[in-house]
């Protein structure tokens, strides 16, 4: 995970300190309500845009020092949230698993030793570790062979029991099944880059003379790659995997070199794949085949990985947005406090935080916000962004916010190339949130005289141009709020300096990066 200065880490602890400590409120040399009502007339005049007359719109801005309540506009409502539900995830697993949380991967045995023999079953458990490479799973394999074991008598057994074997969300769109960012959950996962793209391969294509060649991150033999590409004059070329299968079928022409990120079909089969290729590779021989079941009573541990902290996961999941963190992350909560590595245990864990701090309209069907089911309303995500502020993880978990305008992907994340060059630029730590009609933008933001602000933007049911600017507006404005100098209105309701990208989030459509 990229790493960033000491002075930077300390400026960010500093702000996010600031920011749970609620300092006193600015004093105001006139009428403190003028400010607030050119704040309303603002506001309503950014929610008038033409492509908002048949969609829905909800707002919040409150005071996070005081609780007072600046602005507000179908505030009840119950609205799609798309990642703004990963707010309510991430939260709930600071509080349950800890900031401190690792996910052990760890290879076991209940064989006997004959020299360099294993008598028994080698087994491969995990935890469902999103930060899992191919390197990762070599290391384990040569920690293996430097124990002394050549042959392996029995079966090479994958045990995700961790969780359960629930792949994918009840309401995910079936289109979305091959998409990466709908990757298969599981207890024992891999990711090809250091995004942590779990249950993803990076399949690669490149004219090479008059031909198509093709190459997968990490190398892998798991997935049937099928190519009908040809060399053409440019790229158009379709990497596809076929639904319910590992075939991907490349189509179309080349001519400067691309990649896309496929889901494979069956995590825990392409795990143990990676594993047994790396355990030959350090002459480690398996008599037996693949199978997959749960390691047994009394394993001795041969060999252990552990993941970074989630403290440290919450920057590439939160500033990347990433779904399959979210949904691992709720699998695992479940896990601990029920037992129960399944989505029905790990939402509850998450909705009986939301509600053990104030949160009412709430309906949370996964943990990334991919499902069409899932409802909030902007009060209740304000609740949350309020009452998290109390919180000992706060401080890191809003630092893993995405910041305004920040052009580092692991500061600025789905917000780098938004807002720049604004009162907001480097102010605003919000959750972006995308689906095709649906998008939202709630956080935290600075105003003018130096008060706390906590909104939540979200907009439904739009049918063209995104309104991804209406957010950016808004957000803007509340970094320009002053409660008793209020500014011109041209400077008030200027534009963001960049343009906002589609209706999905910008790490929704690799190989963009965002």
């Amino acid at each position: 995970m990229r790493r960033t200065s000491a002075s930077l880490v300390a400026g960010a602890l500093v702000a996010a300190l600031a920011w749970a400590s609620s300092p006193s409120l600015p004093a105001v040399a006139l009428d403190p309500s003028a400010g607030v009502a050119d704040l309303t007339q603002d506001i309503n005049q950014i929610l008038s845009d033409s492509r908002l007359t048949i969609a829905r719109a909800g707002v919040v801005v409150k005071s996070a020092q005081t609780g007072e309540e600046l602005y507000a506009t179908d505030a009840g409502k119950l609205l799609l949230p798309a990642s703004n539900t990963k707010l309510f995830t991430s939260a709930a697993a600071a509080e349950t698993l800890g900031l401190d949380y690792r996910f052990p991967t760890t290879v076991l045995s209940d064989g006997r030793r004959a020299g360099s023999i294993l008598t028994g079953d080698l087994v491969l458990r995990g935890t469902g570790d999103p930060t899992m490479l191919a390197g990762d799973y070599d290391a384990l394999a040569a920690k293996v062979a430097a124990a002394g074991v050549k042959v392996v008598a029995g079966k090479l057994v994958a045990d995700d029991t961790w969780f359960d074997s629930q792949r994918l969300g009840n309401d995910w769109s079936w289109d979305d099944e091959t998409a990466y960012y709908a990757a298969p959950i599981s207890a024992l996962t891999a990711s090809p880059d250091r995004d942590y793209d779990a249950g993803s391969v990076i399949v690669a294509v490149a004219a090479d003379g008059d031909k198509v060649k093709v190459s997968t991150t990490p190398e892998t033999g798991y997935l049937k790659i099928v190519n009908r590409a040809t060399v053409g004059s440019r790229t158009n070329v379709l990497i596809e995997r076929q639904h319910g299968t590992r075939t991907v079928v490349i189509t179309g022409t080349v001519a400067d070199p691309y990649q896309e990120w496929v889901a494979v079909d069956d995590a825990t089969a392409y795990v143990s794949s990676l594993f047994r290729k790396s355990l030959a590779k350090h002459g480690v021989k398996i008599l037996g085949p693949t199978t997959t079941g749960a390691a047994p009573e009394g394993a001795k541990e041969l060999a252990k990985h552990e993941s970074m902290t989630l403290g440290e996961l919450l920057v590439p999941f939160m500033k990347l947005s990433n779904n399959i963190h979210a949904e691992i992350l709720t699998k695992a909560m479940g896990r601990k406090v029920a037992n129960q590595g399944t989505w029905s245990a790990g939402l509850k864990v998450s909705t009986d935080f939301a509600r053990a701090n104030g949160v009412q309209v709430i309906n949370m069907r996964d943990g990334s916000g991919l499902s069409r089911r899932d409802g909030f309303s902007p009060g209740s995500i304000a609740q949350l962004l309020t009452a998290v502020r109390g919180k000992p993880w706060f401080p890191t978990w809003y630092e893993s916010l995405p910041i305004a305008g920040n052009a580092d992907r692991f500061v600025g994340g789905t917000l780098r190339s938004r807002m720049r060059n604004t009162p907001a630029a480097n102010n605003v730590h919000a959750k972006t949130g995308s689906l095709t009609g649906v998008t939202a933008l709630s956080g935290y933001v600075t105003s003018a005289d130096g008060e706390p602000l906590i909104f939540s933007i979200m907009l439904n049911q739009y049918l063209s141009g995104s309104p991804k600017d209406i957010e950016d507006k808004i957000a803007i404005r509340l970094a320009q709020f002053s409660r008793a100098n209020p500014v011109n209105t041209t400077a008030r309701l200027g534009a963001a300096d960049d343009a906002s990208a589609g209706d999905l989030e910008c790490s929704w459509l690799k190989p963009v990066q965002c």
